[in-house]
């Protein structure tokens, strides 16, 4: 038994496992994320697992998008041991004497990339069952497809690795049956290889997985190994080469839906890329490979600061050319931009728009209806479509006609728009009731989006497209954008201008499109419309001190930068700038700024409309019977959900760190009941709130905060709809809107 655990050690199999674990343990990082996120401990309330476990192509998960997933995990297991092999090559230098050594070391390396396949193909099958709600043919199609997929990769990658082998063979044959040539070619030869240090090796497996004893190299000449070693090293280089050119090719023709790969697709072949950044570091940089990156980042900083290159993100539709006609970003240029005369003229024009709104009401003194939505990605999409469409019809069509003001964050506000625009879109005859504009909100928008990042952003060069006049790169916030727009059937495929005189006479409500400054958290408000009122909360200056402004009116401050010209869909990109996921989005002013998702600063929406109330509660009270809030959130309310409990030792040091990131929302949610209370006592018995909460059934089965959704998680979604609270939320909406509509009755008789 002692002999057999002895050989078992020094097999070639278990000594690479070792290996890895004492050399370059940056490169199994990788493979830890890929175990997590594919158990579902990496990122699962972002539903990272669900990309993996059930990809998606062309709108389904099948044999298709399954294939395209195995050919993505081939590349990274590929990578991960052309990556290794090169690294690792002087450890085990008998390789160099038997025929194909890089097939070799592939089947000796096999033991982490089967484990992990096992390992994944376990929790796919689950998943597909349980959560994509599919049969067993359906399963065992997709596992085939995933199969297929893998072993074609792996395949062409031998076959390539088999002709480089033959051309080594086939150039040292004449050296090695050439004594004098041979002693010609490697004047060194009495330098003996020596054993390696980290790895000793007695036995190992050929191509049929049967054991052979390692053979001894000593009488090889180091030169001679070396030789054979480096032009494997120039094949294998040359892969990822070829690999490297395919990624640009799919960067130029990924405007096409074929060529836009499944979101963990895209994510894999990132981490197969940088497995082979950091190899190639490593290997031809050795212990400069830190001095080197540090070099790096500092001249591509210079080259940044001095605008050599740009890789930032714009607004499509502004105007980014005259950079010395750009907005000063300051206190004194807020402070203009939020006069008492921009305030009393913006709040004029205002009300006109509400008065256009009030001639529409059948009632004398109407109930005036504002729709605040969470963000959370296509969750708070598909939940607030289903919403809107159930209270719709409640309200027999009239919703977007009784509302004056949509505002929200994110996923909620791609929904609310979508569902503004079909209501507008009604005398065309389209009939924004219908299940089909819930599932078209629903869509995955992340396939694209990392597609464009692995073959845009870090392989192509740069393409560009126009807005107006105005030309920009094409990248992942790009992609996102063209997306959204097929998921919607064009329909949001819009420009402010488009909507300006629609929204000025109140034929549609107005939609504020909020972002956040990055640089001191204050709120870029996005409208057709000058808001300046806004920018600061009313107070009078004469008892308490002048505040400065803690929102920027996107009119006023861009008023020379063509402002109406923006892309509806950037603004609502703007508005739902996941960090990382999606590029911030960078702004023409000095200094220059940038913005991200709105949840930083107003996850509901319903800061800027109890603001809005506040500023025109005495048009409210004289003309009309009150003011409803319809509250459309993708969690409970109270903050009892997803509670940050310590239950590992590790946590009491993480804990103070994530503390913020798990309250965040939370701490928003007491400050704005806070401001809701003030704001109803200000308006007496005019000011309800009606709250619509996605709450599942079961605490572990929520859908995922991403843009992406499982078929249960729709299914979910759409059940959540009619849960105790949302009853009550719609018979509460039924019950003000017919108490108020008798109240105006009785009034208006003579």
């Amino acid at each position: 038994m002692k002999p057999f655990l002895k050989g078992l050690y020094h097999s070639f199999p278990v000594q690479l496992v070792l290996l890895h674990f004492k050399k370059f343990q940056v490169l199994l990082l990788f493979w830890f994320l890929m175990f997590s996120t594919v158990g579902g401990t990496f990122m699962h309330s972002y539903g990272a697992d669900s990309l993996f476990l059930a990809p998606e192509y062309l709108g389904n998960v099948n044999a298709m998008s399954a294939a395209i997933m195995g050919v993505a995990i081939g590349v990274f297991i590929m990578s991960w041991n052309i990556t290794t092999f090169i690294l690792f090559c002087r450890h085990f230098r008998f390789l160099a004497t038997t025929s194909n050594p890089f097939l070799k070391y592939c089947v000796n390396n096999a033991i982490i990339p089967l484990i992990f396949l096992v390992y994944y193909f376990t929790r796919a099958i689950e998943f597909d069952k349980y959560k994509e709600l599919m049969t067993g043919v359906e399963i065992l199609l997709v596992t085939g497809g995933f199969v297929c997929g893998l072993i074609l990769l792996i395949a062409i990658s031998l076959i390539y690795f088999f002709r480089a082998d033959k051309t080594i063979i086939r150039r040292l044959t004449p050296v090695i049956s050439n004594p004098q040539l041979f002693k010609a070619q490697f004047k060194k030869n009495e330098t003996k290889l020596g054993e390696s240090r980290l790895i000793k090796v007695e036995w190992y497996l050929n191509n049929a997985f049967i054991l052979k004893k390692v053979r001894d190299v000593s009488h090889y000449s180091r030169e001679f190994i070396e030789t054979i070693f480096n032009r494997h090293h120039f094949a294998a280089v040359l892969s990822i080469f070829i690999a490297f050119i395919f990624l640009i090719v799919i960067g130029f023709l990924m405007d096409g839906p074929v060529f836009q790969l499944p979101a963990a697709a895209g994510i894999t072949i990132f981490f197969a890329i940088l497995i082979a950044i950091s190899g190639a570091f490593s290997y031809f940089l050795q212990s400069w490979s830190i001095p080197f990156l540090v070099a790096l980042i500092f001249v591509l900083n210079l080259l940044y600061k001095y605008d050599v290159f740009d890789p930032s993100n714009k607004a499509y539709g502004l105007n980014y050319i005259n950079k010395t006609d750009r907005p000063a970003y300051n206190k004194n240029a807020l402070s203009r931009l939020s006069s008492p005369d921009n305030i009393a003229s913006d709040i004029r024009n205002m009300i006109a728009i509400l008065d256009n709104w009030k001639k529409k009401q059948p009632e004398e003194k109407p109930l005036i209806y504002l729709i605040n939505t969470s963000g959370g990605g296509n969750r708070s999409a598909n939940f607030t479509m289903n919403v809107l469409q159930r209270l719709d019809s409640l309200s027999g069509g009239t919703l977007m006609d009784k509302t004056f003001l949509i505002t929200g964050a994110s996923g909620g506000m791609l929904g609310a728009s979508y569902y503004r625009e079909l209501a507008r879109q009604r005398p065309a005859g389209i009939n924004p009731l219908e299940k089909k504009y819930v599932e078209d909100i629903s869509q995955d928008l992340l396939n694209s989006l990392f597609t464009s990042f692995v073959a845009r952003d870090l392989a192509s060069p740069a393409q560009k497209f126009k807005v107006g006049n105005y030309s920009y790169i094409k990248d992942r916030g790009y992609a996102f954008e063209q997306k959204l727009s097929a998921n919607t059937r064009g329909f949001l495929n819009k420009r402010l201008k488009d909507y300006a005189e629609d929204e000025k006479n109140a034929r549609i409500p107005l939609i504020f499109y909020n972002s956040v400054i990055t640089s001191d958290g204050r709120k870029m408000i996005i409208s057709t419309q000058p808001v300046s009122f806004l920018m600061k909360p009313l107070h009078d200056t004469a008892n308490i001190s002048a505040m400065d402004a803690d929102g920027v009116d996107y009119q006023r401050l861009f008023a020379n930068q063509d402002p109406m010209n923006l892309r509806v869909l950037t603004a609502l990109r703007m508005n739902a700038t996941f960090p990382y996921v999606l590029p911030n989005v960078w702004l023409p002013t000095k200094p220059v700024i940038d913005v991200m998702d709105a949840g930083l600063r107003d996850n509901y929406g319903q800061e800027s409309a109890v603001r809005f109330v506040h500023v025109f509660r005495e048009w409210i009270k004289q003309n009309t019977s009150g003011v409803v809030l319809l509250q459309i959130r993708d969690r409970k309310t109270g903050g009892w959900d997803n509670e940050y409990k310590s239950e590992e030792f590790s946590e009491l040091f993480t804990k103070p760190f994530l503390l913020l990131q798990y309250n965040w929302y939370k701490m928003q949610e007491y400050n704005q009941n806070d401001l809701l209370s003030m704001s109803q006592t200000i308006m007496g018995e005019k000011l309800y709130k009606i709250s619509f909460q996605y709450v599942p059934k079961k605490e572990d089965a929520g859908a995922a905060l991403n843009f992406h959704l499982t078929k249960r998680e729709k299914y979910n979604i759409a059940t959540a709809l009619d849960n105790e609270n949302n009853t009550q939320a719609f018979r509460q909406f039924l019950e003000i809107s017919h108490l108020i509509s008798k109240k105006a009755a009785i009034a208006g008789k003579p």
